[in-house]
């Protein structure tokens, strides 16, 4: 089964228009990826300043060949770089153990 990764942005309010662009800026940068299954950036809505960035993955491996290869080298890139729109950041794992989809 395909593993989960979810990357938990805490961020100021004044930040929150600055990631959401930085994200939508990236479009397809992860989505021609090996093992890819799926990418959603979710907005809090009440609560928490913690933005949860949600990604599915075939495996571990793949996964892991995306932080090593075209993730590392786009968070590498030459010249200065923006300040950073989170001030601080988490990554959850999971595995899927079950999963399902809307009746047909």
């Amino acid at each position: 089964m395909s593993v989960v990764k979810i990357n938990v942005l805490t961020v100021p309010a004044e930040q929150r228009e600055v990631l959401e662009q930085r994200f939508a800026s990236r479009a397809g940068a992860v989505e021609g990826s090996d093992g890819f299954e799926w990418f959603e950036l979710l907005r809090p809505v009440e609560g928490t300043d913690q933005y949860l960035v949600y990604t599915r993955w075939r495996d571990e491996e793949s996964f892991r060949a995306w932080m090593e290869g075209p993730m590392k080298a786009a968070h590498q890139g030459g010249g200065e770089r923006p300040r950073p729109a989170a001030s601080g950041s988490e990554v959850w794992s999971f595995e899927v153990v079950q999963q399902a989809g809307p009746k047909a």
